[in-house]
């Protein structure tokens, strides 16, 4: 079982940086791939980024890339969705997963979440 504790988030400006970050329980972290998605108002939930166990391997949705940047320390079993250069489009509740093994980039594939925590970009 993987507890997974969320923070960060807020209301900035089109532009700005945001960091969220995603605690996890248990002593087996490095056994886990993450993985960050968000569900905009009257959306689907989407795959935002992903990375595997060892954080050797990372994976982005075409719309974050080369913007947004997930990362992991698993010496503090914690991972980080760095998010620059934000847009209104952005907008959404964004939500970390955990699964373990090989990492993926579908939501149902992962079977621990995240509270949720939102990011509101305003224009």
């Amino acid at each position: 079982q993987v507890q997974l504790v969320q923070s960060g988030g807020g209301l900035v400006q089109a532009g700005d940086s945001l960091r969220l970050s995603c605690a996890a329980s248990g002593r087996t972290f490095n056994a886990y791939a993450m993985g960050w998605f968000r569900q905009a108002p009257g959306k689907e939930r989407e795959f935002v980024a992903a990375i595997s166990g060892t954080g050797s391997s990372t994976h982005y949705a075409d719309s974050v890339k080369g913007r947004f940047t997930i990362s992991r320390d698993n010496a503090k079993n914690t991972v980080r969705l760095q998010m620059n250069s934000l847009k209104p489009e952005d907008t959404a509740v964004y939500s970390c997963a955990a699964r373990m093994f090989g990492v993926r980039t579908v939501a149902r594939d992962f079977d621990y979440w995240g509270q949720g925590t939102q990011v509101t970009v305003s224009s």
